[in-house]
């Protein structure tokens, strides 16, 4: 549905599954939550009701550190949804978590033409205007 003449318009939301919403109520206390496995110990993402290592369904929500290096990135000069029109260029990455897992993400606080592979990042937390909040990462110091 298109919005109304100057109406702007609204961001996506997230619409937690049952298996992400721990994950959504992390970031809304300002914590990124990953699920580990009891069996094997490892972390993983996007959040699935077993572990994709060892295939166990006995796991916990965990605060990750928030820190990892950027695995990968684009910037889009484009506008491909009218909501981010005052936001190009920005930065789209895939975030290799120190933990193991990988979260496609933005990065912010850094130009985009300073992002580069194998950077240092951290999560910060945005509070967007729908009241959900966003994990996106900036440079470490």
């Amino acid at each position: 549905m298109a919005d109304a003449p100057g109406k702007s318009a609204r961001k996506p939301v997230p619409h937690p599954s049952p298996e992400s919403l721990p994950f959504w109520e992390g970031a809304k206390a300002k914590k990124l939550m990953l699920p580990q496995c009891r069996i094997c110990g490892q972390f993983w993402f996007p959040p699935s009701q077993r572990c994709r290592y060892c295939l166990s369904a006995e796991f916990d929500w965990r605060e990750a550190a928030g820190l990892g290096r950027i695995y990968s990135f684009v910037v889009y000069h484009r506008v491909y949804h009218p909501a981010f029109e005052n936001e190009a260029p920005y930065v789209v990455a895939i975030i290799a978590l120190d933990e193991g897992p990988r979260l496609l993400s933005n990065i912010v606080g850094t130009a985009w033409d300073q992002v580069r592979c194998d950077m240092r990042v951290q999560v910060v937390f945005e509070d967007a205007e729908s009241g959900a909040t966003l994990p996106k990462f900036a440079a470490a110091p």
